[in-house]
């Protein structure tokens, strides 16, 4: 079953664009088949795989108006192994038309719908603002990835995104859940940072993923080159992390997947 993801936060820099491109890349070399959806208008997850936002003829705007279909929208990157629903400046266009549509919150998930049987993961890289971009990523998708970085303002930011994940769930989508918290840019040096990470743990438990992702001058690099970081220097701090964390959501899904199979032979054998 298609694993429909928003990377969301609406406080900027905390590494979403960043863990949306980079995470598409590392789960596709696990041969998953991946779709990358930019719902930022700022276009960085677009240009970070490595496609050019200024001479698209078509992007998510299309699609979220109803104008074209993602199958004729979407990038086939070969050296990546992901496809992306590319975006611009014109996705700006689109959030206000929306505003006078009826059922604007589902536009997403209904454009998604079509192809989503051809994919096992699509990520979504949402802007920073919880805007109605960001409610059509939350009301496509199943599951939310927090990406934040371990300081104090960022646990305010976080109440406020726990506020509108339970909101969306009360109304449109109530199946969303967290699929996981990523501490990004982490510095284990810091003591700030290492007491905001106990706080998480605390208060979250194992929707905390064990996989951190570090400072480092190579992941911070290729997004200029528009690669991931795993075909800019795959032996990098940030490209381990990358394909760490890939394999720690792989194995939370088997785990997951088998916990049925196992209540039912504990019932059997009873």
């Amino acid at each position: 079953m298609t694993r429909i993801l928003a990377i969301a936060n609406q406080k900027g820099g905390v590494g979403k664009t960043t863990t949306t491109v980079n995470l598409a890349a590392s789960l596709a070399a696990t041969r998953k088949r991946v779709l990358l959806v930019d719902m930022d208008p700022q276009g960085n997850a677009t240009m970070g795989s490595g496609v050019n936002k200024n001479e698209l003829e078509q992007s998510g705007c299309e699609v979220l108006l109803g104008e074209a279909p993602v199958s004729s929208v979407r990038v086939t990157l070969e050296e990546s192994s992901i496809d992306v629903l590319p975006s611009n400046a014109d996705l700006t266009a689109a959030e206000v038309a929306l505003m006078q549509q009826e059922g604007r919150e589902h536009k997403l998930r209904d454009a998604l719908d079509s192809i989503k049987h051809e994919y096992d993961y699509i990520l979504i890289d949402c802007p920073p603002a919880l805007n109605m971009l960001t409610i059509n990523a939350m009301v496509a998708a199943r599951g939310v990835i927090i990406p934040m970085q371990c300081e104090y303002y960022a646990l305010e930011g976080l109440t406020a995104l726990m506020n509108t994940i339970e909101q969306i769930k009360g109304s449109v989508n109530p199946g969303l859940e967290i699929e996981g918290i990523l501490r990004t840019m982490f510095d284990p040096r810091n003591n700030l940072a290492n007491q905001v990470s106990s706080q998480l743990i605390l208060h979250f438990g194992d929707k905390v993923y064990r996989t951190m992702i570090p400072r480092n001058v190579r992941l911070a690099e290729a997004p200029s080159h528009g690669l991931p970081i795993i075909l800019y220097d795959k032996t990098s701090r940030g490209a381990l992390s990358y394909l760490a964390l890939a394999g720690e959501m792989l194995r939370r899904e088997e785990s997951q997947a088998a916990a049925p199979m196992d209540v039912g032979n504990t019932a059997q054998q009873a």
